[in-house]
């Protein structure tokens, strides 16, 4: 199966009722500031370069992000911190990400979400997280030369840890704890942790855009120990 028919079968799942209400809801009524603008309403595919080394996993997309423009970290203050960050380290054609067709092109690395539709509060339920499970577990196995998962957040890394047993990977014996800048190395791929480029992160400090650009470059010297 292509990236494309997963794409497809992704933004048509119904599967959480609550999501659906919550997703929908938000895409009629709409914030002020986007009044004239068709939101996607939709759960949110991936996003990058099919033959990504780098994965970068966060938690799902924000209610006025990317539930509004139809790509993952798009439209939104997190976004404008992580593409630019992809962008200064080589990933990104450009530093910003506004709609679907806006040119952004990544290379060697693809981007994508633990939970695919935008959640009340931004706080997914257990059973909503493991419902979504399976799509990034295809998703995965569509992109064959993944070789390290940078895990956005606490939520990331644990996502991260429940995908490899749900592919079928044995468990992480003790299993790793979660710390900016942390790296597990495993296979079929590695774990790094980054803190989540929420506001609440990037406007206290607690993440400089040179702590997300270091995060970033290692995971490109990983992938490419040569260079």
């Amino acid at each position: 199966m292509p990236l494309s028919d997963l794409e497809r079968e992704v933004t048509a799942c119904r599967a959480c009722p609550r999501l659906v209400a919550w997703r929908e809801q938000v895409a009629r009524e709409k914030r002020a500031a986007f009044a004239d603008e068709e939101y996607w309403g939709r759960p949110i595919p991936g996003f990058g370069d099919p033959d990504a080394r780098v994965l970068l996993l966060g938690l799902a997309p924000a209610a006025h992000g990317a539930n509004r423009t139809g790509r993952v970290f798009t439209g939104d203050r997190s976004g404008d911190f992580l593409f630019a960050a992809l962008h200064r380290t080589g990933f990104a054609n450009q530093p910003t990400s506004v709609s679907r067709d806006d040119g952004l092109a990544l290379t060697d690395c693809w981007v994508t979400a633990a939970v695919r539709c935008a959640p009340p509060a931004n706080k997914p339920t257990p059973a909503e997280r493991d419902r979504c499970l399976p799509w990034t577990v295809r998703e995965l196995e569509l992109l064959p030369r993944v070789r390290v998962v940078v895990c956005l957040g606490q939520f990331g890394w644990d996502a991260a840890l429940r995908l490899r047993t749900a592919a079928g990977h044995a468990p992480l014996r003790p299993k790793p704890r979660f710390a900016h800048g942390a790296l597990v190395d495993a296979d079929p791929w590695a774990l790094l942790g980054c803190f989540h480029p929420s506001q609440q992160n990037t406007f206290t400090g607690r993440l400089t855009p040179p702590m997300l650009d270091d995060v970033l470059r290692r995971a490109g010297e990983f992938v490419s120990p040569d260079l």
